[in-house]
């Protein structure tokens, strides 16, 4: 039986986190955050790009996802970090591959808290401020969202409105999922 993924992409805020182990428990999968992985491996995400510039920690986070993919044995609903379909193309040799094969993929699942740049902004901000751990401010947040909200938009997969209750938006993913599995767990 092939080894099936779910990739929720999307900015910090959107949902992922939250929504990935819901639809994992509803598909009967496992799930695995980038971010997590990368912790468990690397430390403190912050304390890694304090040495090793934000370059150096796009370069290890596609390394981990490379390595966490290769050691998938089931099925896994994966939540990608908020600026991995972000990066610049030129930072990795295979990483437009990567990036493309993601983005493409039927199953890939970007959640946006809205579709409408200002809206989405607002949302977003609210959510990376409530957040104890980040550091962030209204600014730098606001930038980052804004920088890469038409990046997002520019990425042919399946678009999901993360605005509704999580449950509701784990409900909607899995109904595509189904819908784009066959029997075997293959794509159709």
């Amino acid at each position: 039986m092939p080894h099936s993924v779910v990739h929720l992409i999307g900015p910090g805020g959107a949902g992922k986190t939250t929504v990935g182990p819901l639809l994992a428990g509803r598909l009967g999968w496992r799930f695995m955050d980038l971010d997590r992985e990368f912790i468990a491996r690397e430390g403190d995400v912050a304390a890694y790009m304090a040495v090793h510039g934000y370059a150096g920690y796009a370069l290890r986070n596609v390394d981990v996802y490379r390595e966490v993919m290769d050691a998938r044995t089931a099925p896994t609903v994966f939540a990608l970090s908020s600026g991995f379909m972000t990066y610049a193309a030129t930072m990795d040799p295979q990483y437009a591959v990567l990036r493309q094969a993601i983005a493409h993929d039927a199953l890939t699942a970007l959640l946006l808290p809205s579709f409408d740049l200002e809206a989405c902004v607002e949302a977003i901000v609210q959510r990376q401020l409530a957040r104890p751990y980040l550091a962030g401010n209204r600014a730098s947040e606001e930038a980052r969202i804004r920088d890469r909200f038409p990046l997002f938009m520019a990425l042919r997969c399946a678009r999901f409105d993360s605005g509704r209750t999580p449950e509701q938006l784990a409900a909607h993913i899995e109904g595509m999922v189904r819908e784009r599995l066959d029997e075997s767990g293959a794509c159709r």
